[in-house]
């Protein structure tokens, strides 16, 4: 998943990286940075975490300029190499040209294949290196009407962020699936994935890029101007309701609504829905605990931090391999045991996806002597895939899909096991009349299996192709 950010500040290059680090949840595979100076851009892209590459004042020099963008990766096309690493950039014929992208295309292969054959070289993986191509050849002369050229062939989810010698291109798919907000800072104006991004630059908060919508930022200091273009017909939006869920931080804004109490009130419902006796509400840190917390204060059983979490080591859902995964978990995460032994406990997490966490910290709770251990997951079952930013892919690989909710229980050795319903995480996002079906109000179809776009590269074997895309 990747995560863009912008900063125009002619003397100010250090909260490039600050800005990127306030995102660094998102994605924690490579971080990039590509400014521009009014004459020359200048690209830094790494491996690894943004403190690990961008702290340094040597670095951090190189990247001279009024105007920046960034990206952490988290990959759900491409694999894990520099190639894939964002921004991408590239020298089109109307001046240099940097993008990031958070989202997943869902036609990408199928429009790679076709400009292969026109004579375009790819030099990545990235889905997102499709949208340069597109732009290059597009006959249209402006590089505006050239951009809304690829956009109108293109589908799938998308907030881009795209750096020129013109100016910032902010832009969001027509449903909205994934966010972006715009910020200031002085006369400054800053675009990032969420606002907590704002918050460590002393920015505020303006508003959110709406679905459809593409800004655009020119010129400095106090002559900056915002334009505000829509160029497609509107379309109910449908922003992924698993920003809420997972991936975005507590302390955010997405879609209006504070992450932190979404997860609260999702805790409330699952209370209501799924009641246990138990001594002990327990979150599988960190994003189960809003919901724990909101479990326990419905409930009125004690909440307690009997899983303690090592900080040092990183997320273990968007990390890129199984076997980093249960390394991860292993790592990651203690049993306190003080709080745990004798004890009847309900473990309280966001997902259940993979099922690769849940398994482990049942039998590490169990393990510091609980007697009962009753598993309660802040979302439905995860029973199909996502295309539009998550990487889960394969449905085999989903838990959900492969078993009953009675079978997952058995699987991860829990004594019971239930999920929110799908009305109950509506109802969190303050919709009281829960799942619209004709006209659902988010993009929840991991959970329903209800796509809000068409899935074309699902009907080809993009695996057999993907040698013919790429140059050598």
């Amino acid at each position: 998943m990747r995560r863009l950010w912008d900063h125009r500040h002619r003397r100010c290059r250090r909260p490039y990286g600050i800005g990127l680090h306030a995102l660094q949840h998102r994605g924690q595979e490579a971080a990039g940075i590509t400014a521009f100076d009014g004459t020359h851009f200048v690209s830094q892209r790494q491996l690894g975490h943004v403190a690990d590459n961008f702290t340094s004042q040597k670095l951090i020099d190189t990247l001279k300029g009024h105007s920046a963008i960034g990206h952490v990766r988290y990959s759900t096309a491409g694999g894990s190499s520099m190639r894939n690493v964002q921004p991408l950039f590239a020298d089109l014929a109307t001046g240099g040209f940097a993008v990031s992208h958070n989202g997943n295309l869902t036609n990408a292969w199928h429009l790679r294949r076709q400009l292969v054959r026109h004579g375009s070289i790819f030099q990545s993986t990235s889905d997102s290196e499709v949208i340069i191509h597109l732009v290059a050849t597009s006959t249209y002369r402006s590089l505006y009407d050239k951009l809304i050229d690829a956009l109108r062939k293109i589908e799938g989810a998308y907030s881009l962020v795209i750096l020129t010698r013109d100016g910032l291109f902010g832009m969001r798919d027509p449903l909205g699936v994934r966010p972006l907000v715009m910020g200031k800072l002085g006369d400054s104006h800053i675009l990032c994935s969420e606002t907590c991004a704002l918050d460590i630059l002393g920015a505020h908060y303006v508003r959110e890029i709406e679905p459809g919508e593409i800004v655009i930022i020119s010129g400095e200091g106090s002559g900056q101007t915002v334009k505000s273009i829509k160029p497609f017909a509107p379309q109910n939006p449908r922003p992924c309701i698993f920003e809420h869920v997972y991936f975005s931080r507590p302390d955010s804004l997405v879609d209006g609504l504070s992450v932190y109490d979404v997860r609260k009130r999702i805790g409330a419902e699952l209370a209501r829905e799924a009641p246990v006796d138990a001594d002990v509400v327990i979150p599988v840190p960190d994003s189960g605990v809003p919901a724990a917390i909101g479990y326990a204060a419905q409930s009125g059983i004690p909440f307690e931090l009997g899983i303690i979490r090592n900080h040092y080591v990183g997320r273990t859902f968007i990390e890129p391999s199984d076997h980093i995964r249960h390394l991860g978990v292993r790592l990651k995460h203690n049993a306190n045991r003080w709080q745990i032994e004798g004890k009847r406990v309900i473990l309280v997490d966001d997902s259940i996806v993979r099922g690769t966490t849940s398994l482990k910290i049942v039998d590490m709770v169990r393990q510091a002597g609980a007697r009962e251990v009753h598993m309660r997951i802040a979302s439905p079952p995860t029973r199909h895939s996502c295309f539009y930013g998550v990487d889960t892919p394969e449905r085999s690989k989903l838990l959900a899909a492969r078993m009953d909710i009675d079978a997952m229980r058995d699987y991860i050795h829990a004594d019971s096991l239930a999920f929110v319903s799908i009305d109950g995480l509506y109802h969190a996002c303050l919709l009281p009349e829960g799942r619209n079906n004709q006209q659902p109000q988010y993009c929840d179809a991991c959970f329903s299996g209800d796509y809000p776009t068409h899935l074309t590269d699902q009907e080809n074997d993009r695996d057999q192709e993907l040698a013919l895309f790429v140059a050598p």
